[in-house]
């Protein structure tokens, strides 16, 4: 399924969204290309594999070309074994708020202490309500990027 994603990312300041959540499931993925024009992410959701391509982003971070298939477990299994150095584990929390969802992914490993929150518009200019453990938005800065966190880790800023 190919879509233009229009998202906002923000940092998150406690941890009240856990006791908010619908749902937490846990995430394993990697890149098998993380150049910033067309990256290749890898992921295995629950027991669901997805393959996702995702473009560049335009100027203020918020949008980019995205197209993203269903594949097996075992499947995304044995592209992870391909993938770039530096696979990411994390447990996302899906948190509704007002009429939006935030996606709340808590990172595991190298990229433990790192929280970060981030709601889907249908456009750029799209009003969204923000609940109190929102923190700074850091939309737009390339080292909150997935792809740039498997290279760069949060534990080592």
């Amino acid at each position: 399924m190919e879509h233009l994603e229009i998202e906002r990312k923000f940092l998150v300041r406690s941890d009240v969204y856990k006791e908010k959540a619908s749902s937490q499931t846990r995430i394993v993925q990697g890149f098998l290309n993380t150049d910033p024009h067309r990256t290749v992410r890898v992921r295995i959701k629950g027991d669901q594999g997805y393959l996702t391509v995702k473009g560049a982003s335009n100027d203020s971070g918020t949008t980019r070309f995205e197209w993203e298939t269903e594949i097996s477990a075992a499947e995304a299994a044995n592209l992870i074994d391909l993938c770039e150095a530096g696979i990411l584990e994390k447990v996302r929390f899906e948190v509704p708020y007002g009429e939006h969802v935030y996606e709340v992914d808590e990172f595991l490993g190298e990229n433990k202490g790192l929280v970060l929150a981030e709601v889907e518009l249908n456009h750029e200019d799209e009003r969204f309500e923000k609940p109190d453990w929102l923190g700074e938005e850091v939309t737009g800065q390339i080292q909150y990027y997935n792809s740039q966190l498997s290279k760069l880790p949060y534990t080592k800023w």
